[in-house]
């Protein structure tokens, strides 16, 4: 850990430090994903998400309803695009449906 120093800090940067430090981004940005998936698809299409995988710059979505995943099939771009917008940063690069 960095050593403490007599100056304020705020926490937000302090809580930055902490998981650039210990290696944390990749394992929150699996969690974000998965609440950011929630809020911009809605509850009626994560009613029928079985799982969500984030890989690299890859996210990876189980469907239970195959007429769903065909459905979203077509509009794979646009889905990318509102997600990464929700995180505020290009995360996604690719979504595979299965």
């Amino acid at each position: 850990m960095a050593k403490r120093l007599n100056e304020h800090q705020h926490l937000s940067d302090v809580l930055k430090e902490f998981v650039s430090e210990n290696r944390l981004q990749k394992g929150l940005d699996k969690v974000e994903v998965r609440d950011i998936w929630e809020q911009v698809m809605g509850p009626a299409i994560f009613k029928y998400t079985d799982q969500i995988k984030l890989e690299r710059d890859t996210l990876y979505v189980q469907l239970s309803s195959s007429v769903l995943r065909e459905e979203l099939s077509y509009g794979t771009d646009k889905i990318v695009r509102n997600l990464n917008e929700a995180l505020q940063r290009d995360l996604i690069k690719k979504l595979v449906l299965r």
